[in-house]
């Protein structure tokens, strides 16, 4: 099992399309092969940061989702109209 911690920051402003978008990638998440649940956490201090925690059976279930079509369509999206720089990823292994 490990979790993955995915940190954002997006252009200001935009927060409701960030988390608006993020509810429809929770059912892409949920479909994902080795993905048990994630959760999106929100910056008290700085309200356009965001934090996503992802469980994942293994490593490669997580990379396999990252190099899918189905990712790869909502990271251009954000990329091109939400963030307003590139996304952090980090890996903790249980």
């Amino acid at each position: 099992m490990i979790t993955v911690g995915m940190n954002y920051h997006v252009i200001e402003g935009r927060q409701q399309d960030f988390e608006e978008k993020f509810a429809g990638v929770i059912d892409a998440l949920r479909a994902a092969e080795g993905h048990s649940s994630s959760t999106l956490w929100k910056d008290v201090s700085d309200d356009a940061s965001y934090l996503i925690t992802s469980e994942w059976s293994d490593e490669q279930a997580f990379t396999d989702f990252i190099r899918s079509d189905a990712f790869r369509d909502v990271t251009n999206w954000g990329k091109e109209q939400i963030l307003s720089g590139r996304p952090q990823h980090k890996i903790y292994k249980n």
